[in-house]
């Protein structure tokens, strides 16, 4: 779904885009999706971008190595209403090649072009077979490394 970036206010250039739809389970008492299901899109997201990467399920395993979500940090901006399609935008901005990179998200609808959320989320590279933190392999970095972007010259409130 990379071609939906469609002059979409998006906060930086060539975004990862995955497309999802408000469905009926996903509103809450309060009438809006909830807050969980925007978490479980940035997770689908992520998992689609990696998988775009050549990252996916299968190379973890072979490899005794995941990715793990260490920190969320998450701005919940506007709702999303039952029946809204929306684009979930991310972008791998920072990393050490080592152990740590951060994935920025932001969530727009595109019929009003409204900001929804913007997030970002740390991950740390885990041996899969024991839990525990260890150094990411070079086919991550490789991996990984053809989508970072170097974020540090721009001003928005997600660096």
């Amino acid at each position: 779904m990379n071609g939906l970036n469609m002059n979409l206010p998006w906060d930086r250039p060539e975004p990862f885009v995955a497309g999802f739809k408000a469905l009926p389970e996903h509103i809450d008492e309060l009438r809006h999706v909830n807050n969980a299901v925007y978490v479980q899109w940035m997770e689908s997201c992520a998992w689609q971008h990696s998988n775009a990467l050549g990252l996916g399920f299968d190379c973890f395993a072979r490899l005794d190595r995941s990715m793990a979500v260490l920190r969320h940090e998450i701005d919940y901006l506007a709702s999303a209403l039952r029946d809204d399609e929306v684009l979930m935008g991310t972008w791998l901005v920072q990393t050490d090649s080592r152990l740590k990179m951060d994935r920025l998200f932001q969530l727009v609808r595109p019929a009003d072009g409204a900001t929804l959320l913007r997030a970002r989320t740390t991950f740390v590279c885990v041996q899969l077979s024991t839990g525990k933190p260890r150094r990411m392999p070079d086919e991550f970095v490789a991996g990984y490394g053809s989508a970072w972007r170097d974020c540090s010259g721009e001003h928005s409130g997600w660096k």
